[in-house]
Parts: C-alpha cells; sequence; structure tokens
C-alpha cells in the first residue's frame, strides 16, 4: 500500500537494508551501514523513505502460534455465489475483520478466495465456520485443508 505516490526505485544499498531487516527487523542502523557501507544516518533516512513510501509496510514481532495457544493452521478454500463488486467487498470486510485469519487472497480459478486460519481447536473452526460461511447466505461453499506440520512460513520478498 503506497502511502505517498509512486513507488520510487530502490538502489542495491535499499535492497541490501531490505534483505538485512527483513531477517532481523530488530538490526541496529549502524550495523546495517557498516554491512553496507553507508552511515547510520544514511541507513536511517533510506528507512524512513521506505516506510513512507509503503515498501515497509509494517515493523511487527513474528510469534509461533502454538506457544499462544493458537496450534492448529488450516487452509480454507471459499467459494461465493454473486461475484458482484459489492458482495465480494462485504467478503472482503467480512474475512479481514475475523481475528483468526492471519491471511486472506481473493484468488481466479474455482475458488474465490483463500484464508489462512490459526484457531486453539477444531470446536474453535466449527464456531468459525458457522459465523463466516454458514451464516453468510453468499457463502456457496468452503474447502478445508488441516496443517499437518509448519515446514516453511514467512512473508521474506526477495528482493535481489
Amino acid at each position: 500500500m503506497n502511502k505517498s505516490g509512486p513507488f520510487q526505485p530502490l538502489d542495491a544499498h535499499d535492497r541490501k537494508i531490505l534483505e538485512i531487516l527483513q531477517k532481523d527487523n530488530g538490526t541496529p542502523q549502524r550495523e546495517i551501514g557498516a554491512a553496507i557501507n553507508l552511515s547510520a544516518p544514511a541507513v536511517q533516512r533510506r528507512i524512513k523513505r521506505m516506510e513512507e513510501s509503503g515498501i515497509i509496510q509494517a515493523n511487527v514481532a513474528i510469534i509461533d502460534p502454538a506457544s499462544v495457544g493458537q496450534s492448529i493452521t488450516i487452509f480454507v478454500e471459499v467459494e461465493v455465489i454473486s461475484e458482484t463488486a459489492d458482495r465480494i467487498e462485504d467478503a472482503k470486510r467480512a474475512f479481514a475483520s475475523a481475528p483468526e485469519i492471519q491471511q486472506c487472497y481473493y484468488v481466479t480459478g474455482e475458488a474465490d478466495f483463500v484464508l489462512v486460519i490459526v484457531v486453539p481447536t477444531m470446536a474453535d473452526y466449527e464456531a468459525l465456520t458457522r459465523r463466516l460461511f454458514f451464516g453468510n447466505n453468499n457463502v456457496k461453499r468452503f474447502r478445508t485443508f488441516v496443517a499437518m506440520d509448519r515446514v516453511k512460513v514467512g512473508l521474506t520478498v526477495p528482493v535481489g
């Protein structure tokens, strides 16, 4: 999401900064500068510019879901009945507002949405399905896939 006009092109220093921050967002700016031959203030200016332009969208902690009692990860394909713009926007809002839904994608193909959900128990997932799917007259069908193992999880974007 771009906050202030078009993205400015990224140079090699910007890309190296992004690579470092994606591995550890807590890396001190002086360490980043030393690694890429820039001063800490120059690194700070570049990070601020990338934050203001929306290239860096958030600074967050990544939490292990199981350690906070959210041990079940579920992927759900959702097919809707009506694909009018208003109905699609309604679905996007409903999915975006559910705290159990970590990610929501509006997709092409047989399904209209793919959701990534974390819940503590299957009973909690069943309650969510009643609220979001069975209680929504625009949901035609949904298909559930329960993750057996978290093999790779991340949001790192290749910037090289």
